[in-house]
């Protein structure tokens, strides 16, 4: 009577062993850290490198900014003019407002400088065709007293980070266009007018 009751208990508990196991599973915290980290590292990561590089592009387009403001105070005041700056003069010039090994300042930064007749007249729009930064209009003709001038200062930063198709490159090959523009007047510093 003892093996039959024995035989009738032991049948439902080896049925439940999977289930009892897979409690026992269920259960278990080692390793739990490891694996919260593993499902965790891959988006934290993305995020953080996807911030600083946000970061770079901002502070970069800023001494972008800088540089072009230097830079155009040398035509608005005719020191470029009656210094004799060639486009390759002015660019150098420029370059060494950017010097610090942010920028490849000597294969990389483009200038154009053109004069207007108006405020009204002047087109700020970056020379971009098909995704494609289009260098082969750039001027320097910086004029000459109280002529207007827009001094425009472009760079293409490489991305190497695209968070979830929030991509931050506007050109083809993952490249950020980074475009700094100084227009104003320039001062009456001979007697010749614009």
């Amino acid at each position: 009577m003892l093996e039959r009751i024995r035989s009738l208990t032991t049948m439902p508990l080896r049925r439940l062993l999977p289930a009892r196991a897979a409690r026992r599973f269920a259960r278990q915290q080692e390793g739990a850290a490891a694996v919260e980290f593993a499902l965790v590292a891959v988006p934290f990561l993305a995020l953080t490198f996807a911030i600083i590089e946000t970061a770079l592009v901002f502070f970069a387009g800023q001494t972008l900014e800088s540089a072009a403001s230097e830079a155009g105070r040398l035509v608005m005041t005719g020191q470029a003019q009656n210094g004799g700056f060639s486009q390759a003069d002015f660019k150098n010039a420029v370059c060494a407002d950017l010097a610090g090994g942010l920028f490849d300042c000597a294969n990389g930064v483009y200038v154009n400088v053109t004069s207007y007749a108006s405020f009204s007249a002047v087109n700020t729009a970056p020379p971009v065709t098909n995704g494609v930064l289009n260098t082969a209009n750039m001027a320097y003709t910086p004029g000459g007293p109280n002529c207007i001038v827009a001094v425009q200062l472009f760079y293409q930063w490489p991305i190497y980070v695209s968070l979830l198709g929030n991509n931050l490159s506007n050109l083809n090959g993952n490249y950020r266009l980074l475009v700094a523009t100084s227009v104003f007047r320039n001062e009456p510093y001979g007697p010749a007018a614009c």
